[in-house]
């Protein structure tokens, strides 16, 4: 890492680290003016000239978050939204397109040990003692252990050393990536459409046949295949060793399922971006999915009653962080460190609240949020007032609860992580077959 990293000094006597703060700081008043106090104004006009690439999904890589970071922090964030294949196509084929990789569980698998991220220090991120268990020790405020089954928070979020090469079991020095968001998952439905909010309360319903052609899946064999095995274990058809690493043998049971229920009509659509979720949803086409949170608050902007499952058998849990890639050097990594650094202190937590993502450090996304959007997003009490969604538009009137109740409510009844296995090749060779059939 450069010495702004580590903490090393230059010429001058200040860190780049050092000199890239002072300057974030008055860059937004002074740096037209060249009277950045005590700092050379070179350095004002270097940083408004960098602009870092930051690629995830749209969830994640969102204009306005980019936007307020510029304002913050003086340089430029381009967001850059793809899809999951093209991401880590280009991770792998363009890593140097990328500056900022923002990556889920199961995309940081596919990537650890190839070279093209930067393993960061835990001591060179500032939030860490302030970020929530899960992420640092693998249990839950409560003492209880994270479950394990998937790609969990210990399995995805550190390395066995300072080169990257592997991926650790448990807490390390070394941060595969920062976390920046997490959710507990569940099938979206359309209570008008299915008898009310009580009518479906299990994964099975996602294959009963009252639902035939009205069901729809992610098209994406990490995510929906655990879908499919909660939904397969709670409706008795299938016993699984480890539902986050199944057998060949599973598999071909869990797609022989899959295939005969296909024939049979069950899926409507195999979705594989959020407009398309959403979008068959709000016109009622589907009305059980797999579904992401963001996805049921934009259905329910339109007017349209949408309602994101407290399932019985729990929730599918995944969770989210930026990476650095290897390529960057020199200011161009302060700049990034910075970045990563500014993440969690607050703005981007409380507008992802809003999107009903949760932030991995709760003390600074509080003071973001008014008393009573907290309330809501996190604590599951009634809205006190009505509450919008990140752009303004009424998403809950007064009154409303949040699906699923407080934070811990929710990520408490995680039962199974969004995953990468063993068989991955074999299994994304198996679901394209089911996908096709």
């Amino acid at each position: 890492m450069s010495d702004a990293t580590s903490g090393g000094s230059g010429r001058t006597g200040l860190s780049r680290r050092t000199l890239l703060q002072g300057v974030a700081a008055g860059v937004g008043v002074a740096a037209g003016s060249g009277a950045l106090t005590g700092f050379p104004t070179i350095w004002a006009q270097n940083i408004k000239d960098i602009t870092l690439t930051h690629v995830g999904g749209s969830y994640a890589a969102i204009k306005e978050i980019g936007d307020q970071a510029k304002k913050d922090l003086g340089f430029s964030i381009e967001m850059q939204a793809v899809d999951p294949g093209t991401q880590l196509n280009r991770s792998l084929t363009q890593p140097k397109s990328i500056d900022i990789n923002n990556l889920d569980s199961s995309e940081v698998v596919f990537l650890a040990g190839k070279g093209v991220l930067r393993p960061l220090k835990v001591s060179d991120y500032k939030l860490w003692d302030k970020t929530v268990s899960i992420f640092t020790t693998g249990k839950f405020p409560n003492g209880g252990p994270v479950p394990s089954e998937g790609i969990s928070p210990m399995k995805g979020g550190f390395y066995t050393g300072p080169d990257g090469k592997k991926l650790a079991s448990g807490p390390t020095e070394f941060l595969a990536m920062i976390p920046t968001l997490y959710n507990a998952d569940t099938l979206g439905i359309r209570p008008d459409l299915v008898g009310g909010r009580d009518k479906i309360v299990s994964w099975k319903d996602l294959v009963s046949p009252a639902y035939k052609g009205k069901a729809a899946l992610v098209d994406y064999a990490p995510v929906g295949i655990m879908d499919v095995a909660m939904a397969l274990t709670a409706a008795g058809e299938m016993k699984y060793v480890d539902r986050g690493n199944m057998t060949r043998a599973e598999i071909d049971k869990t797609v022989k399922i899959l295939i005969d229920l296909k024939k049979q009509g069950q899926f409507r659509a195999f979705w594989s971006n959020f407009d398309q979720s959403v979008n068959l949803m709000a016109s009622g086409e589907v009305v059980i999915q797999s579904m992401w949170s963001p996805a049921v608050t934009a259905v329910r902007s339109r007017g349209i009653d949408c309602y994101f499952v407290p399932l019985n058998e729990g929730y599918r849990g995944w969770f989210v962080g930026l990476a650095p890639m290897a390529h960057l050097s020199g200011l161009r990594l302060d700049c990034a460190m910075e970045y990563l650094n500014w993440f969690n202190s607050g703005w981007q937590g409380a507008f992802i609240a809003k999107q009903g993502y949760y932030s991995p450090v709760l003390e600074t996304t509080k003071k973001f949020l008014t008393p009573e959007e907290w309330d809501y997003w996190y604590e599951g009490k009634p809205a006190a007032v009505d509450i919008m969604d990140p752009y303004g538009h009424l998403m809950e009137k007064k009154g409303a609860t949040r699906d699923g109740g407080s934070l811990w409510n929710r990520m408490g009844k995680v039962a199974v992580w969004n995953t990468v296995m063993d068989e991955d090749k074999y299994l994304t060779k198996k679901w394209n077959e089911f996908v096709s059939a």
